[in-house]
């Protein structure tokens, strides 16, 4: 029985290190500008699925196009002619959004959330454990791209790890950011996935052995700890029921040597952090708004996910009132 279990565990400490050898030697031989120069969108192009509805103050669209799933939310009466560019994060898509893009549209907004392949309503293109932070990237640049002008970039999560990427890679001169709970700057897994690992141990063998970070939400309660509080505007149950998997090479890749920050960053930010996230630290969110220079809000009493919580209307008017500060027209 002992020699059984000392070749079993032999067995996966080789397997483990094997498994991390081939994400490091992946992820090594990622190149992003390569990633950026050619078409990553391998989607049968055109249009699959289109639906519109008519409200009092906006209509909204729900479109997917060349493999990809948009909503569209376009005020009646706007106010404003800069569109807002809206980026999900792990698990999530387009849908995340929608009680934030209802309220801005109704402020005379016009906003876009897409869902990135394999996400939502977007078409699966690859392997979902073989997709990375890069990857990913060229979709949100095709979205900037289809704008008259360029948009307000507004990223929750992993979404908030890619604007921060955009700033670095593509361009730094948007006419304003917004990073909802986002990935902090110089390390997720400093400021976020220890924290996690103490409050569910079965996190980092269940990531290992199935290559995937959707075990972090693996049923309703493991979602409920990790994204939202009590009066959310989703259930638990119907939360879960929404998300998608994950890759956990994405989270690997907003670490060193894969990544770091970039510095002076120009396009005027505002962070916005839940008092009470799972998924990330205050303390990397303060140094990160202090590498931006970043406007700092804390929401009280809220999660990771701050465009679910009881308090999304609260939020959405402080980017809203935010937007108006920074004569973003």
């Amino acid at each position: 029985m002992a020699n059984t279990l000392t070749r079993l565990l032999k067995l996966g400490a080789l397997y483990a290190a094997a498994q991390q050898g081939f994400a490091f030697a992946y992820l090594a031989s990622r190149n992003v500008r390569q990633s950026l120069a050619s078409e990553q969108n391998t989607a049968p192009r055109g249009v699959i699925y289109e639906h519109t509805e008519r409200y009092d103050a906006y209509t909204v669209t729900r479109r997917i196009e060349d493999g990809i799933e948009r909503l569209t939310y376009t005020p009646h009466e706007r106010k404003f002619d800069t569109p807002i560019i809206m980026q999900h994060g792990m698990w999530h898509g387009a849908w995340c959004w929608d009680g934030w893009q209802a309220l801005l549209a109704t402020w005379g907004w016009e906003s876009h959330a897409h869902s990135l392949p394999g996400h939502a309503g977007s078409l699966p293109q690859k392997p979902i454990w073989l997709c990375t932070l890069d990857y990913y990237l060229s979709f949100l640049v095709d979205e900037i791209k289809r704008m008259p002008v360029k948009p307000v970039l507004m990223g929750h999560s992993m979404g908030g790890a890619l604007a921060q990427w955009y700033l670095r890679y593509v361009s730094d001169d948007l006419p304003a950011t917004i990073l909802v709970a986002p990935w902090a700057a110089y390390s997720v897994i400093a400021d976020g996935f220890w924290p996690m690992v103490k409050r569910d141990p079965l996190v980092l063998p269940l990531s290992m052995l199935s290559w995937s970070a959707g075990n972090w939400v693996r049923n309703p309660q493991r979602a409920k700890e990790a994204l939202i509080t009590e009066g959310a505007r989703l259930s638990p149950q119907e939360l879960t029921a929404h998300l998608s998997n994950e890759s956990i090479l994405a989270v690997y890749q907003h670490n060193p040597p894969f990544w770091s920050p970039p510095q002076l960053v120009q396009t005027p930010m505002l962070l916005l952090s839940g008092q009470r996230d799972a998924i990330v630290t205050l303390n990397g969110h303060k140094r990160m708004a202090k590498l931006y220079n970043a406007d700092h809000r804390i929401i009280a009493n809220s999660g990771h996910n701050l465009m679910t919580e009881a308090s999304y209307q609260q939020t959405a008017q402080i980017i809203h009132d935010w937007l108006v500060e920074q004569r973003v027209n």
